[in-house]
């Protein structure tokens, strides 16, 4: 049956972000919001998010027959271009409000959003940075990380943060691999950085983290999804950088409409949000 998008929440009211949790992200890369959204939100917007989630999803392996990139989450992304329902979250200020808040700026811009959904048995994410897959000359960038089902423990597939690591910039080009894993293992040791990680969180609360923060995740090793919605956003006035590498090329054609190298990342695909 189709969500009537008149009865599902307004997400325009503004959630207030305390000095101190800005103060902790410009420290540690890395907060988190509790009780973001109310259980009638969540709810609603949980049944849009994962039946448009199922309909788009194209990974049909089983988990054995993928990598390990495949194996840590069924990955579904820019679901506001295709469901207006879920575009009505993606774009809903209350959101990009934290993400300015949060990045220092006056307003942001969407990047994309995705769902990652990790499998009963799915495996561990490996350690990575966001930004090395983004052709964006900025720091400025932010991911909210958004658990639609209540995730009790680590052992749920939750994510694990190196403090303070967004302060080293891009670190490595390795995206989501194997060989991510190892090097940043060893960098992450090497440097002391202290981990950290929710103990639990409840469906609509939100982890987070800045495009450069260090992180990972544990499999999943409950026999429920993990149901995880997550939106990027980056500050207004960026510029596209050349890209580094294919996965950067990648993402200049899908996520910033093909623009030259330069020029604002301002593209149809990345609406003002504030």
């Amino acid at each position: 049956m189709e969500t009537k998008m008149d009865t599902l929440p307004d997400l325009d009211r503004l959630y207030d972000i305390s000095d101190d949790q800005v103060r902790e992200f410009e420290r540690n890369g890395h907060t988190q919001t509790l009780n973001l959204l109310s259980t009638d939100e969540v709810s609603a917007y949980r049944r849009i998010i994962s039946a448009a989630a199922d309909k788009f999803n194209e990974e049909k392996r089983k988990i054995a027959e993928r990598d390990t990139y495949g194996k840590a989450f069924l990955q579904i992304m820019n679901l506001w271009r295709v469901d207006e329902a879920v575009k009505k979250f993606v774009l809903a200020k209350r959101f990009a409000h934290i993400a300015a808040r949060l990045l220092g700026v006056s307003n942001v811009r969407l990047y994309h959003d995705q769902a990652l959904f990790k499998e009963p048995g799915g495996g561990p994410t490996p350690w990575h940075q966001d930004q090395n897959y983004w052709p964006l000359d900025t720091d400025r960038t932010i991911t909210m990380w958004m658990p639609l089902v209540d995730i009790p423990s680590a052992e749920m597939g939750m994510l694990t943060f190196a403090s303070g690591s967004h302060h080293d910039g891009s670190v490595f080009d390795f995206v989501i691999s194997d060989e991510s894993e190892d090097a940043f293992e060893q960098y992450v040791r090497k440097q002391r950085f202290p981990l950290a990680r929710p103990a639990a969180l409840n469906a609509g609360d939100a982890t987070w983290h800045n495009g450069f923060t260090i992180h990972n995740a544990p499999g999943n090793n409950s026999d429920r999804m993990r149901e995880v919605m997550t939106i990027i956003y980056y500050a207004d006035g960026t510029e596209i950088s050349t890209p580094k590498h294919k996965f950067q090329e990648n993402d200049l054609k899908t996520w910033l409409g093909s623009k030259t190298p330069g020029s604002l990342a301002d593209s149809e695909l990345n609406p003002l949000l504030l």
